[in-house]
């Protein structure tokens, strides 16, 4: 051992043989132990969530579902009513909704329900000619499976489908102060559309559920002008015969007359 003037070991003298920088620090750095690590204070925590950054493109939300696409405008209405009561229209020359018909297949309750629904006007059900948009509607198919609910008269129970005829008329030709039900006109949560600008619509929402909308109805304010009358259906041969031996006293234009039973027969249970 060479021992310096201070009498120690040369290598061991900072002063006869000084340390390199980085000697230093690793010389007076104490050792870790694992109470000092425990004891190292601890990164502050917080109650807000981490940043995450967004994605470069954000994901696509799913849009609504489309709602069916239904024609209103292209569609055409059904008045359904019995044979006996032809020559009244004929001769008023319209279908009126205050007029008392030689066999009236609604029963007084039903009269009374309908004369207290209103429509958005303010007017009720009862002073409009109701219309439905398919030739299978639920009330016809009613009258035809033999009219047995309350809303029934008697008189249409002692009938059967093949005494009754079916006017028809295209939704264009009604004007645009129809009111669309998409439902029994005088039951308590049906929705009413006036015009074809909101029945439109009502009429693609109601077909969801509905679509054929057997149910709907559309109602005509007063009366509708047999003059847009453009088909008349019948059951059978004789049914046709009848009418149009009625038409020939008619001083408008006389609509079609045709056969087709599909129309007079009950929907399959």
């Amino acid at each position: 051992m060479i021992e310096c003037i201070h009498g120690l070991d040369q290598a061991l003298c900072d002063i006869c043989t000084p340390r390199k920088p980085e000697q230093q620090e690793l010389a007076v750095r104490p050792r870790a132990t694992p109470a000092s690590r425990s004891r190292e204070p601890k990164a502050p925590t917080t109650l807000r969530s981490p940043r995450v950054s967004a994605p470069a493109t954000a994901p696509r939300r799913d849009s609504a579902p489309a709602l069916p696409d239904v024609d209103l405008a292209s569609l055409r209405v059904h008045h359904w009513t019995h044979l006996s009561n032809v020559a009244g229209i004929l001769a008023d020359g319209a279908l009126r909704a205050g007029a008392a018909p030689e066999l009236d297949v609604a029963s007084p309750l039903t009269r009374e329900r309908r004369a207290a629904a209103t429509v958005p006007s303010g007017a009720t059900v009862a002073e409009h000619v109701p219309f439905a948009l398919s030739p299978d509607a639920s009330s016809w198919d009613a009258v035809r499976h033999g009219a047995e609910g309350v809303e029934w008269s008697a008189a249409a129970r002692g009938t059967r489908p093949t005494d009754y005829v079916v006017l028809v008329a295209t939704v264009a030709s009604l004007g645009d102060d129809f009111v669309f039900a998409d439902g029994d006109a005088a039951a308590p949560l049906t929705r009413f559309a006036a015009g074809m600008e909101e029945a439109g619509p009502l009429a693609r929402r109601a077909s969801i559920a509905d679509p054929d909308l057997l149910s709907a109805e559309i109602l005509v304010p007063e009366s509708f002008d047999l003059a847009q009358v453009t088909l008349i259906g019948v059951p059978h041969d004789r049914a046709r015969g009848e009418v149009r031996a009625l038409l020939r006293d008619y001083a408008g234009k006389a609509p079609r007359v045709a056969v087709y039973p599909p129309w007079f027969k009950p929907s399959d249970d």
